[in-house]
């Protein structure tokens, strides 16, 4: 499946650059974000930018760092748009990012933003259980995480698969950092992990094939960013409806970077100023359901829902980043299909 992927994204990348016969500027963007919205912001930016040509590849947090991290000598990208902040972190360990420092950077709080510079985060999303809603309603959903490993919902859940996701592994590694918060061990993660699987009826390679099967109510439940379940439903009119787990969820802060050695610095700038602008967060939050990190914007101006406190279940993402590997390594060698 890796090297399905790899050998998509190259020839995709072949057809695009080849495709710029117009003697138009390109910027290629890697992006997590999905076409609806990515595809509106970069329209714009073209439209105010008539002699760029902006060319966003949508993929999985993973992907782009292993797509980022393989291309280090011969970088393709000049934007990295979305992802943890833990991915980002390790980029910049790596040396793959190239310090900049928005025009807005002191309009967001330390914890939301590396002290050097090398990324910011732009949105901060919450994690959910989602569901089918023609199959369950709000009350008969499961409430809260470990409600996911009764047996009642054995062979009703799908997964989208950790190793490419950066929203899986944020809500996997929690799972394994709450059981050390309260004390606990590792191992005590991965058990609870391993009860999940055995309630899995399958993982679903992207986030589009996670979407069919909740869709088509091949499985009933599944774990999932808030933003992307509203904008299927509101935008797909997929039936899809979500519980924000009553002891609490993580808020995973996604964030935007230049890569290094990327092509055309001063345009990348450009079009990373134009998709974080006030505007542009107050957009993407009413149209695309994404809250944003920025602490600049006046709560008046997004929508309501936003104004309400989410309880968040505290975080170690210097942790994730140093072990989210390791941890989904095991996983998928010792946990996953293990359970059936």
């Amino acid at each position: 499946m890796r090297l399905i992927r790899n050998f998509v994204l190259v020839f995709s990348l072949f057809l695009l650059v080849t495709a710029c016969n117009d003697n138009k500027t390109t910027l290629v963007v890697y992006t997590t974000h999905g076409k609806e919205l990515v595809e509106e912001f970069v329209t714009d930016f073209e439209k105010k930018n008539p002699d760029v040509r902006v060319y966003s590849i949508d993929m999985g947090s993973q992907d782009a760092l292993d797509r980022i991290r393989s291309e280090k000598a011969n970088p393709q990208a000049s934007v990295w748009w979305g992802a943890p902040a833990p991915l980002f972190m390790q980029a910049a360990t790596e040396s793959l990012l190239v310090a900049y420092q928005p025009t807005w950077s002191s309009a967001i709080d330390s914890a939301y933003r590396d002290e050097e510079n090398f990324w910011y985060g732009t949105f901060l999303t919450p994690e959910v259980i989602a569901f089918n809603s023609e199959k369950l309603s709000k009350e008969s959903a499961p409430q809260d995480w470990d409600d996911l490993l009764t047996p009642q919902w054995r062979d009703r859940i799908v997964i989208r698969s950790p190793l490419a996701s950066g929203t899986m592994r944020a809500i996997f590694v929690s799972r394994i950092t709450e059981s050390l918060r309260r004390g606990g061990t590792v191992e005590e993660g991965f058990n609870w992990l391993q009860k999940l699987d055995e309630n899995t009826h399958s993982y679903a390679a992207d986030q589009t094939m996670l979407y069919i099967k909740l869709a088509r109510g091949e499985s009933e439940v599944t774990l999932w960013n808030m933003p992307d379940i509203m904008l299927q439903h509101n935008v797909n009119n997929y039936p899809f409806d979500y519980i924000m787990p009553k002891s609490g969820t993580v808020i995973v802060t996604d964030c935007i970077a230049l890569v290094r050695g990327g092509q055309h610095q001063q345009l990348a700038q450009k079009f990373y100023e134009f998709v974080t602008s006030k505007d542009a967060l107050i957009q993407q939050a009413h149209k695309y359901y994404r809250i944003p990190a920025r602490h600049d914007i006046d709560m008046q101006s997004l929508p309501e829902w936003m104004r309400e406190p989410i309880k968040a279940i505290p975080m170690d993402w210097k942790l994730f980043a140093e072990k989210s590997n390791e941890w989904m390594r095991y996983w998928d060698e010792q946990i996953r299909n293990r359970g059936k």
